[in-house]
């Protein structure tokens, strides 16, 4: 087994300046990573964490790494790595298997590679690691004691396969928790994604029109900074419910063939395929710009877009030239993966803090519960969901009220 894959341990120092950021803006896992180092919960097990490689998920790898165990890191996807990053965390002891813009062939070399390791527990992000697991290294099901997943789609494939009983250790749904898809996905993904979009493209936002493709609580984020931005929203839903609440949030709901003649920035986030095809890009403005937020770069039709264009073209960092088959020009920006962290730094670290301190508590959970849980997706308990959000408030220095005995015994009874 190879110690670390990694481009440059001679980026380290840029890398630790990255961590020692985060980290004073990171006041919860700082609380965790003192409690973790008293209690060593995670002593003598091997953790490997598969999400986006940059300084918050770095802070979080050392935080486990505190709690006792011996960490590896690997890349969910090969555009949002941070090579300086990935070597602070070498030289800080910790395994790393990623370099940015690692091709496909790489990225699962160096999943392979973390899971040479031998991990007992798991941290996973879209759920790449959990799959190859079952699919090609069957011999170490049975040494995972278990694991989190952080997001919608990881999510939404561990559900399939445990339905059709194929997963085969516990899993917690870290996404589902209230302080992720609440203040994560909705102001973690609403700013991050335009930080992105804004910095790739240097263009004005205000009086453009606007299409968020999906209405989930990623969606809502991204259309409600879009209108701070002062950009006129449309949202393209298929769920009738969020569709109606998208309405009378404000916005105009309309099916995608309708707002691809309108819209001047597209923004996917429905965790499926193909929802922007070929004849939605027949139908977009000269000058359209797309951008996608889901966790696969499968929402916007690279193969469709291939196919109705004549030319493709790089004309800035992250923007590829899409000139069509009718004479206009779209552009994709960062090949249609996730634009808030293959075209930016992810979501702002405050935001980040409440995510992997859920992380923390959950993977600290499935040890303490090792010899309980079956095989299968689990909520995140309420009481590690309620322990965060107090710590964010504590960190806040707000306060807020309890309820009173007789509120407890009256919210306890039938009786009025």
């Amino acid at each position: 087994m190879k110690e670390s894959m990694i481009r440059d341990l001679k980026l380290a120092p840029q890398g630790v300046k990255k961590l020692q950021w985060v980290r004073k803006h990171m006041p919860i896992l700082n609380q965790l990573e003192s409690e973790f180092r008293v209690k060593q919960y995670f002593k003598g097990r091997r953790v490997v964490i598969c999400l986006h490689l940059e300084a918050k998920t770095g802070y979080l790898a050392q935080v486990i790494k505190a709690g006792g165990a011996e960490v590896t890191v690997v890349a969910s996807n090969p555009l949002s790595t941070q090579d300086d990053v990935v070597a602070a965390l070498v030289q800080d002891g910790i395994r790393a298997y990623a370099w940015h813009g690692a091709a496909d062939q790489e990225y699962y070399m160096h999943l392979n590679a973390a899971l040479d390791f031998k991990p007992d527990l798991i941290i996973d992000d879209g759920g790449d690691l959990v799959a190859l697991l079952h699919k090609e290294r069957l011999d170490q099901l049975k040494e995972i004691i278990g694991g989190c997943e952080e997001t919608t789609t990881g999510i939404l494939r561990l559900k399939v396969m445990s339905r059709e009983n194929q997963l085969k250790f516990p899993m917690m749904a870290v996404n589902d928790a209230y302080c992720k898809y609440l203040f994560d996905n909705r102001y973690g993904t609403g700013q991050s994604v335009w930080d992105g979009i804004n910095r790739t493209t240097n263009l004005v936002v205000a009086g453009k029109n606007v299409v968020v493709v999906g209405y989930g609580w990623c969606g809502k984020g991204v259309a409600m900074r879009a209108k701070g931005l002062g950009a006129k929203v449309i949202v393209t839903e298929v769920d009738p419910i969020k569709a109606i609440e998208a309405h009378m949030d404000g916005f105009r709901v309309m099916p995608m063939q309708e707002a691809a003649s309108i819209g001047n920035f597209f923004i996917t986030v429905t965790g499926n395929c193909n929802v922007i095809r070929k004849e939605h890009f027949l139908e977009m403005n000269d000058g359209a710009i797309l951008a996608n937020a889901g966790h696969f770069d499968i929402e916007i039709s690279k193969g469709d877009l291939l196919e109705v264009s004549s030319e493709k073209r790089d004309v800035r960092p992250n923007v590829e030239q899409y000139i069509l088959n009718n004479g206009k020009s779209v552009y994709l920006l960062a090949e249609g993966r996730l634009v808030n962290l293959a075209a930016g730094d992810g979501h702002p670290a405050e935001i980040m803090d409440l995510t992997f301190a859920l992380q923390a508590l959950c993977l600290q959970y499935v040890m303490q519960k090792k010899d309980e849980l079956e095989p299968g997706v689990y909520p995140v308990p309420e009481d590690i969901d309620k322990r965060v959000a107090n710590l964010g408030l504590s960190t806040l220095g707000i306060n807020i009220d309890c309820l009173t005995n007789e509120q407890i015994r009256y919210l306890d009874s039938w009786h009025v």
